[in-house]
């Protein structure tokens, strides 16, 4: 069996994570490497769109099958999103909540703490950069069926950060849904 093919990431079947489930569309080869720098890095915002219709095409069934109450992207620190203008995951998010009718949730988790970029630490260093990096708001997360939104998996230390936040505040069930995941994962 392939690894496309498999239910369940390796990743996924060697390691215990704070969420249920969660799907990536492309595999972050050099190509999609290059395509998130610019999309990132060089205000290609409207690179959201064609990432967003690939996760809902691809993804789009199993997205719906998890019932989702919300959809929350990964918050930057906001002195990140002083510098670059825009949250890469908020905009892929907002398409696909205004295409499936699911509130996009801006305001529900924070970074509260301004962390070193993921791709620069190894996997011990990714999970200690992101303790108590992220907080929720109970109010607005109590029971609440919650899919998080990103651009990249690789470790998972930012999802599964921010989904044990989101547990420690009521939701009832996490998921995730990034636009690539790392070899490997």
């Amino acid at each position: 069996m392939e690894r496309w093919e498999s239910e369940y990431c390796s990743d996924c079947s060697r390691k215990k994570h704070s969420f249920e489930r969660g799907r990536a569309c492309f595999e972050y080869d050099r190509r999609m490497r290059a395509s998130i720098s610019r999309f990132k890095y060089h205000n290609r915002r409207e690179y959201a769109d064609f990432y967003s219709e690939e996760i809902l095409r691809t993804l789009g069934r199993e997205l719906r099958s998890w019932k989702p109450d919300l959809l929350v992207p990964i918050p930057l620190h906001r002195s990140r999103m002083r510098k670059r203008g825009f949250n890469q995951a908020e905009l892929v998010a907002d398409r696909i909540g205004e295409r499936l009718g699911i509130p996009v949730g801006t305001d529900i988790l924070l970074r509260v703490k301004k962390t070193k970029p993921q791709k620069e630490l190894d996997d011990a260093g990714r999970h200690g950069n992101l303790k108590n990096a992220f907080q929720a708001c109970e109010k607005k997360t109590e029971g609440k069926r919650i899919v998080l939104v990103d651009d990249i998996y690789t470790t998972g230390s930012t999802i599964d950060a921010a989904a044990a936040e989101l547990k420690r505040r009521g939701a009832e069930k996490v998921y995730f849904l990034s636009i690539c995941i790392g070899r490997g994962f």
